[in-house]
């Protein structure tokens, strides 16, 4: 079992930056790879970025390249999302998600094995 717990939401002004961080404890931290998804009312779960177990591949949604960086501290067994430029559009509920798996662009949430229960990031023009 895998727990997984953020932080780091909050309000911000268009244009300003939040980092969200996921602690995650249980099963060895190194044999997942690691997501940030984010859900609004208006769309189901859409995969942020994710990052492979040693950090050296990721994966971007299109609208969040160049603004966001996903990376992963394996000692302390978290992993990070650093967003920049944040525009109103980014409004939702970001999660961190953990997945057992070699395949980084895992975009379907139901494939993913574990979840934290979220942050909420508002972004007000």
């Amino acid at each position: 079992q895998v727990r997984l717990v953020e932080s780091g939401g909050g309000l911000v002004q268009a244009g300003g930056s939040l980092r969200l961080a996921c602690k995650t404890s249980g099963r060895s931290f190194e044999d997942y790879i690691m997501g940030w998804f984010r859900r609004t009312p208006e769309k189901d779960r859409e995969l942020v970025a994710s990052v492979s177990w040693s950090g050296d591949r990721t994966y971007y949604e299109d609208s969040v390249k160049g603004r966001f960086t996903i990376s992963r501290d394996n000692r302390n067994s978290t992993v990070y999302l650093q967003m920049n430029s944040l525009q109103p559009e980014d409004t939702a509920k970001y999660y961190c998600a953990a997945a057992n798996t070699g395949v980084v662009d895992l975009i379907t949430p139901s494939l993913w094995d574990y979840w934290g229960r979220g942050t909420q990031v508002t972004v007000s023009s």
